[in-house]
């Protein structure tokens, strides 16, 4: 079936309507009708051909909220009806022991992603929720289950709030615990917000001493203007855990000196250039840690979904239509977005 999608035909061309092929249901899919879908740092990269080995014409968006309008023979979990989402992987393996725990996210042997992933389907890649329609493995679709009003801000949902809460569940956040997260953006947000609903002492890091009013109101306890040496050397020694959202390139001992004794310091972005090695003394001496995280397998997402469904967490988003993309990509470089884009699919007809 054809479906009406917004994309790019080469890395220095503007997203452009374009119409694009979706296959026939098969027995164990969902075909979604696209309400919303959120716009990922990740999307702008891509359609850009920065991290190289884009296919184009490119349809990217992988924080995707929608209605079942079809369902194959084989579906038990999915109605037509229902509020459902997509994150960013679709497919994997299905028997590697990661795939087993229900680590998808850390397939052995490579999951797919919602697009530019490489699938049998016509053109031999996937697209993403810029357009009217997808169908998705029943396996890959997640259920929603806040309000009608709230669906938009669900969107983001699905890359940044699973990306800040995996690590957070992972590392033990929770009452007791004092947490830092480096970077109010898209995902910083939403690791203040889920980092605070989680009952940790949240402590938001900001390079601007403008955002100490919005970091708080997002839930922080405290925040430190990570340029003001005092700030940071207050708090030396004395965090369980640290979640890093920014993606430049920066000074990671600034903050692992700021860990306790078995304390971690998470990484979530791709800088463009590697991060200065990091001092290797105060991490032996400390028995500290600097480790990685990928978004999150299909039941954590689930359980990410049912927990911000209970607390009435949502992101914080900026509604635009279809055809606003390319100035909303230049906003993003800009950092000009509190915190997240949303594309209003409705707005594909025109």
């Amino acid at each position: 079936m054809k479906t009406p999608a917004y994309g790019a035909y080469a890395a220095d061309k503007p997203l452009e309507p374009l119409q694009i092929e979706r296959r026939s249901v098969g027995g164990s899919d969902v075909q979604i009708d696209i309400t919303f879908c959120g716009v990922c740092h990740s999307d702008l990269h891509t359609v850009r051909d920065e991290w190289g080995g884009t296919q184009y014409p490119c349809v990217p968006g992988h924080e995707i909220v929608g209605t079942v309008s079809a369902v194959g023979s084989d579906v038990t979990r999915f109605a037509v009806g229902d509020t459902v989402g997509v994150g960013c992987l679709v497919d994997s393996c299905g028997h590697c022991a990661s795939c087993k725990e229900g680590l998808e996210n850390y397939c052995e042997n490579g999951w797919t992603g919602t697009y530019g992933g490489k699938t049998d389907d016509a053109p031999g890649y996937t697209h993403g929720g810029y357009s009217g329609t997808i169908i998705v493995k029943d396996h890959f679709v997640l259920k929603i289950t806040h309000t009608d009003e709230q669906l938009a801000a669900v969107a983001p949902l699905l890359c940044a709030g699973i990306t800040t809460y995996s690590p957070l569940k992972h590392w033990g956040a929770g009452p007791g615990k004092k947490v830092g997260i480096v970077g109010i953006g898209g995902l910083g947000h939403m690791g203040i917000k889920l980092s605070h609903a989680l009952g940790a002492h949240t402590v938001a890091f900001t390079s601007t001493p403008a955002k100490r009013q919005d970091a708080r109101d997002l839930g922080a306890d405290d925040v430190i203007v990570s340029r003001d040496e005092d700030e940071m050397a207050a708090h030396v020694g004395s965090f369980d855990l640290i979640i890093d959202t920014v993606a430049a390139s920066h000074n990671l001992d600034a903050f692992t000196n700021l860990l306790k004794r078995d304390g971690t310091l998470v990484l979530l972005g791709v800088p463009e250039n590697p991060h200065p090695s990091p001092s290797v003394g105060p991490m032996i001496f400390g028995r500290k840690a600097i480790a990685g995280s990928l978004i999150g397998g299909l039941p954590e997402t689930q359980e990410m979904l049912d927990f911000c469904a209970e607390k009435g967490i949502v992101s914080d988003v900026e509604m635009i239509r279809i055809q606003q993309i390319d100035e909303a990509y230049e906003r993003m470089l800009k950092s000009d977005v509190r915190y997240r884009f949303v594309i209003d699919n409705a707005s594909l007809d025109g």
